[in-house]
């Protein structure tokens, strides 16, 4: 597994006009009530809204963590020389018109839900701060520390909307599995709420959904634990809350504590949410037996509960000493053949029809993405990390992301990569304009704004909606 590499390409740097445009916001003393009374005023508004404006309740993020090659999944250059286009071959699509990987047979039936953006860029090579451009749409902080950061996309949703019930406004599936390897994603930035505060964290699922055993732990109460403890935290927590505080940390523990207690002693709090043995066998089977495909369906069921995002990361296999999650170094083609692409067809495939058939899809947005791409040529080093003779190496210059759902108009192409997948030829998208499609989808506005913890106001949708994307 590489370490931290050092980035090849320019971080992109805000503009003089964005810079001058944050800058007024204090001045202009603009309130958080103003702006939200604002949003609240769109029907009176001369400039109407899009229709799709705000169509999705909910989001499932799948993110492939590690980085997809694009060549052998999205956008394959069958023309190219060997070198470039691997051993893969493209297959036609229930959509004319549009090819996909050969080892992504069942979404290829279903490429008439799915708008395929192959034009993604930045410019960050590093697995650890890349991450914040795809979950938040914003550059990660020079110092990499944890408060600094930009806050994850359902940390600002659960700023804005709060949680339904005892719920958390934003979940997070991360499986860890048995192994002695380096997980990465657990350091990766922007997973949490940065400068919006702790109490704004997601909540965040180590354990595997696919073992027999599976249960939340932090959601579970002992059997030996007596009601009396029970009711004696519950009322040392409203003791606590009788205390005025000044201090936000202190105040997001006692508020997630509370959520906390909901969850373990209120049978209809939602802690159903997380029993998948309420699921059929054949369910259960049909997103794959494996802790990838178990976690797609634990978000199905924590958005049919309104959960408004649900992150689910591409878990850790606990393989030694060869290429884990999506970073294929080496084993690029065995990787993406046998371990990474057949698991992932299953699991997309079944969360669309699922969501389909329960009505759910066209309120539910379903993003499935990487932090970057791979290396155009097969063995290309690009990074600290390298690459085999048989690897690609990072290469955030063009990638693929896919969308469905929601307001999202399934059956096309959006973008377009040159001949060798390197960089956009056409209607380059950046993490920002990504990020603000999903906030647009999600009825945010691009006036938007929050407050940190110092009460300094900040816009959390400085990118472009891809509008064409739109039904």
């Amino acid at each position: 597994m590489p370490t931290p590499c050092r980035n090849y390409f320019a971080a992109r740097r805000p503009n003089r006009r964005e810079v001058l445009r944050a800058g007024s916001l204090g001045l202009l003393g603009m309130s958080l009530d103003e702006l939200l009374a604002g949003k609240a005023a769109v029907a009176t508004s001369p400039v109407a809204r899009p229709s799709s404006f705000g169509r999705a309740k909910s989001c499932i993020l799948l993110f492939m963590w590690g980085g997809p090659s694009q060549l052998e999944t999205w956008d394959p250059k069958p023309d190219a020389p060997a070198e470039i286009r691997g051993e893969f071959k493209p297959i036609a699509t229930k959509v004319p018109g549009i090819q996909i990987c050969e080892h992504f047979p069942q979404l290829a039936k279903r490429t008439d839900k799915l708008a395929v953006v192959r034009s993604m860029t930045h410019g960050d090579v590093n697995h650890l701060t890349s991450t914040h451009y795809l979950l938040t749409g914003q550059a990660p902080p020079p110092s990499g520390e944890v408060r600094a950061q930009w806050p994850h996309i359902g940390s600002v949703l659960g700023k804005l909307r709060g949680s339904r019930g005892a719920l958390p406004a934003s979940i997070a599936m991360r499986p860890k599995v048995p192994g002695d390897v380096p997980r990465f994603v657990e350091e990766s930035q922007g997973q949490k709420a940065g400068w919006l505060g702790p109490v704004y964290d997601p909540f965040i699922i180590d354990e595997d959904p696919n073992r027999p055993d599976y249960r939340v732990g932090s959601l579970a109460l002992d059997a030996e634990t007596p009601d009396a403890r029970i009711r004696n935290r519950a009322e040392l927590l409203a003791a606590l809350d009788r205390l005025a505080t000044d201090d936000p940390v202190l105040a997001a523990k006692r508020a997630n504590d509370r959520r906390a207690l909901e969850l373990l002693t209120k049978a209809d709090a939602g802690g159903a949410a997380f029993d998948l043995s309420q699921e059929t066998p054949a369910m259960r089977e049909r997103y794959g037996l494996n802790p990838h495909g178990q976690s797609v369906l634990q978000a199905r069921r924590l958005v049919e509960r309104g959960v408004p995002l649900v992150t689910v990361f591409w878990p850790n296999e606990g393989i030694k000493n060869v290429s884990v999650y999506w970073d294929t170094h080496s084993r690029n083609f065995i990787d993406h053949r046998e371990r990474l692409m057949p698991v992932a067809d299953r699991a997309f495939s079944a969360l669309l029809d699922d969501l389909a058939e329960r009505g759910m899809l066209d309120e539910t947005l379903v993003v499935w993405t990487g932090e970057f791409g791979r290396t155009p040529k097969v063995g290309q080093v690009n990074s600290d990390a390298g690459a085999g003779a048989d690897g690609r190496d990072h290469w955030p210059g063009c990638f693929s992301t896919v969308l469905a759902g929601g307001p999202v108009r399934g059956g096309l192409v959006y973008g377009r990569s040159d001949r060798h997948a390197a960089f956009p030829a056409a209607d380059a998208v950046t993490p920002a304009d990504l990020v603000a499609t999903v906030y647009h989808a999600l009825g945010v506005p691009r006036e938007q704004i929050v407050r940190d913890l110092a009460d300094r106001p900040h816009f959390v949708r400085p990118g472009t909606a891809i509008e064409a994307l739109f039904a």
